[in-house]
């Protein structure tokens, strides 16, 4: 268990960010350049130390996020919302494709004041430029506290690729990002 605090004294920052299944957003930002780790885990519900089986209820309130530490001073946490908006889609309520449930509702929480501001600017900014048809529903919460998931879900598609859900539906997702953003990929 993770306080919403920031990590004081470092100059590493930290990002809690949901948008559908936490094993997408994961992979997605372990290759980001300035990215310094990306944990997935459950934050936004009411039930302490939820397990997986009882966030895919949909009963504790949590979202699947990803909790990323990066380092401001190679991507900005603007950026990272940047991609955060390109890789799910913000205007399905509670819903990822296939995924259906408020566990995997778009999120964003926010780790302070700054970061709260960031991330309704990063919305009217998706909003104006006209990037989705629909409406955003994305929320926008301030961070409570944030669960690690449990060890299987760590790292998940580095470690299972050939898995079927990896093939389907995380590569095109890695290889959308790969495209967009050539430019932060990690080295």
């Amino acid at each position: 268990m993770v306080n919403g605090s920031g990590d004081s004294g470092s100059q590493l920052q930290t990002a809690t960010l949901g948008g559908g299944c936490f094993w997408c957003l994961e992979a997605v930002y372990e290759l980001v350049n300035g990215v310094e780790s990306v944990v997935s885990g459950y934050a936004g519900g009411h039930v302490a130390n939820p397990s997986y089986e009882r966030v895919c209820t949909g009963t504790t309130g949590h979202a699947e996020v990803t909790q990323v530490t990066f380092d401001p001073s190679v991507v900005s946490l603007s950026h990272l919302l940047d991609i955060f908006f390109t890789i799910h889609d913000p205007t399905t309520l509670n819903r990822q494709g296939y995924d259906v449930g408020t566990q995997y509702r778009s999120i964003i929480l926010y780790h302070d004041d700054g970061q709260k501001a960031e991330a309704e600017a990063a919305i009217k900014r998706v909003a104006e430029q006209g990037l989705y048809r629909d409406p955003l529903v994305t929320q926008v919460e301030p961070l409570d506290i944030f669960y690690p998931a449990e060890d299987y879900h760590q790292e998940y598609f580095r470690s299972n690729p050939g898995a079927s859900y990896c093939q389907v539906i995380i590569e095109p997702k890695v290889a959308k990002f790969r495209e967009k953003y050539l430019a932060d990929l990690r080295v």
